[in-house]
């Protein structure tokens, strides 16, 4: 009798279906996280008193049964691992569908699709690249002209100001690129659940492209805002 080798619990992450369920399991965390961070954002456009209360109120979150700042890390912690995971699943996918497909066709006919689908995996670097530029923008501050955790007001309008319209421009590249990327994940997402006939792939494009350019606009338009003056 032949015995089973390795371990039952490890063998459906390994699986392709499984990989692609972490992927999406841990890309839906992080486009949660998107939504509600943004319209904590557009919450600039109510004034300072109202953006610098809710900005501190992240802090006190829990309170008094968490400490100050520990539901902050937290949700750091679940991000990060959401953000892991999905890199981990969507690289070994990458590779094993390049290990299926091991000799090269001498002329690879062009396949049929989005840009951002076949852009995905440079857009998720870029996105990786910006991440940690934002973090280090206005999370930690150290590459922020104010950079005082005490005035996140204050650290946005240095942030975007006009005279630092590059600091913009890195910002809409990596939103564009985040909307890229969640374009052809909710509608890869959508096809998976059943949206297989023509009218159907429509419908899921269009919730998809509408999705992420509604998205793409709530971010933009704070650095935007105030690099025209809207907020100052």
């Amino acid at each position: 009798m032949a015995v089973a080798t390795g371990s039952p619990t490890r063998a459906p992450i390994r699986s392709t279906v499984g990989r692609k369920v972490l992927m999406a399991v841990s890309g839906l965390v992080l486009v949660l996280f998107l939504v509600a961070h943004m319209l904590g954002n557009l919450k600039i456009f109510v004034g300072q008193t109202s953006f610098d209360e809710y900005a501190h109120w992240l802090r006190e979150i829990g309170a008094p049964l968490l400490p100050a700042t520990w539901y902050l890390w937290i949700q750091r912690a679940v991000l990060s691992a959401a953000l892991v995971v999905h890199i981990w699943a969507a690289t070994s996918l990458a590779l094993a569908a390049r290990r299926a497909r091991p000799v090269r066709y001498a002329h690879r006919p062009r396949v049929q699709g989005s840009y951002a689908a076949r852009t995905m995996r440079w857009g998720g670097v870029i996105i990786l690249l910006f991440v940690i530029y934002h973090i280090l923008d206005l999370t930690t501050g150290q590459l922020n002209p104010v950079g005082d955790p005490a005035r996140p007001y204050a650290n946005v309008v240095a942030d975007f100001a006009p005279q630092r319209w590059y600091v913009t421009l890195i910002y809409v590249l990596g939103i564009v690129a985040v909307g890229f990327h969640l374009r052809h994940g909710l509608f890869s997402a959508l096809r998976s659940l059943g949206q297989q006939t023509p009218r159907g792939e429509r419908r899921a494009r269009a919730a998809a492209l509408g999705f992420a350019v509604a998205l793409s606009v709530g971010y933009l338009l704070v650095p935007f805002a105030v690099l025209t003056g809207l907020v100052r």
